[in-house]
């Protein structure tokens, strides 16, 4: 399948954004208080931040080498 030239930029420049986006949203997760409860252990909210913005880096990364993939076939 081709992919036409405009289609695979729109990939990567999605794919780029996601992985521009979420790094500075995790550092603010991590100073939230809410995402560490008295002992200093990881709450849920930590976890579920974290699986959120695992997920969508992972998803955004495979974007952006779908896009790369696409311009260069």
């Amino acid at each position: 399948m081709q992919l036409p030239t405009p289609l695979a930029l729109i990939l990567i420049l999605a794919g780029v954004w996601t992985l521009i986006v979420w790094p500075p949203f995790l550092r603010r997760i991590l100073k939230d208080p809410r995402s560490r409860d008295g002992n200093g252990a990881a709450t849920r909210f930590l976890t579920v931040h974290i699986m959120l913005i695992s997920t969508s880096m992972i998803l955004g990364a495979a974007t952006a080498v779908i896009g790369v993939r696409a311009l260069l076939a």
